[in-house]
């Protein structure tokens, strides 16, 4: 049984950092491609950045791009999501998500099969 378990969230100044985790359980990711999205109140669940775990198709939204920086750390069995120079619209519940499809530069949610429960990230001006 899969399960991703995300941490790291919190209240932070813009311009500050996080760095949100992603446990990862129940079976090998090696053929995986690891994803995190976001959702905003009252917005739709948008993408932010994707990896395989192999460590290869590295994608990034082009509103985080240069800011965020997305890697695992196999020994781990864990996705993390570096976030620098946060900005008030960087507000919103970030999720983990995880497929066996090899997915593009714009995936939806729809492509990935596996989501985590989510943490909070508040940014104040």
């Amino acid at each position: 049984q899969v399960q991703l378990v995300e941490s790291g969230g919190g209240l932070v100044q813009a311009g500050g950092s996080l760095r949100l985790s992603c446990a990862a359980s129940g079976r090998s990711f090696a053929t995986y491609t690891m994803g995190w999205f976001r959702q905003a109140p009252a917005k739709e669940r948008e993408f932010v950045a994707s990896m395989r775990w192999s460590g290869g198709n590295i994608y990034y939204a082009d509103s985080v791009k240069g800011r965020f920086t997305i890697f695992r750390d196999s020994a781990k069995n864990t996705a993390y999501l570096q976030m620098n120079s946060l900005k008030p619209e960087d507000t919103a519940v970030y999720y983990c998500a995880a497929t066996q499809r090899w997915t593009g530069s714009r995936p939806s949610g729809a492509e990935y099969a596996y989501w985590g429960q989510g943490t909070q990230v508040t940014v104040s001006s």
